[in-house]
């Protein structure tokens, strides 16, 4: 049997970090662990660019004019959205899920989904560098991964 996976070294490749302002301590730290975990997996500093946008909703609008560009072999897309008392939490995460995902598949490009969902402030710096790790690290590694699998099953 032949196995086909991504390998987790950089070779050629232009991250572009797409990151919303709102949530900015959560943020930052997300920011921060995708470019360590890039870094050390081989990427240039040079090869990495960094986005701000708004916010979630206006996370897949961005990502979707970079894509076109066709500057960045692969997005990681980084924000914090935190429930309120409201159903907004969930329209927001829903409408930045799905635009994302479009972007993915109508460029056929990796757009890691980096985008903490979390009932607390508490529960997003825990998966912001806290106790359950650093999740932009870990989409970073997910989007190298699926950038080099992509390329393989491309040759």
């Amino acid at each position: 049997m032949r196995v086909v996976e991504g390998q987790l070294v950089v070779r050629d490749a232009r991250f572009t970090i797409v990151a919303a302002r709102f949530n900015e301590l959560i943020v930052e730290r997300l920011v921060a662990g995708a470019v360590d975990a890039l870094r050390r997996h081989g990427a240039e500093a040079s090869a990495i660019q960094l986005v701000r946008v708004p916010g979630a909703v206006e996370r897949p609008r961005g990502a979707r004019r970079l894509a076109r560009t066709r500057r960045a072999d692969a997005i990681i897309a980084l924000g914090a959205v935190i429930r309120g008392q409201t159903p907004h939490f969930d329209f927001v995460c829903s409408e930045c899920a799905a635009g994302l995902r479009q972007v993915s598949l109508e460029y056929e490009l990796p757009v890691g989904f980096g985008v903490l969902t979390c009932d607390s402030v508490d529960q997003a710096m825990d998966r912001a560098g806290g106790k359950a790790g650093n999740k932009g690290a870990a989409v970073a590694i997910a989007t190298l991964e699926m950038l080099n699998l992509l390329r393989q099953l491309e040759g």
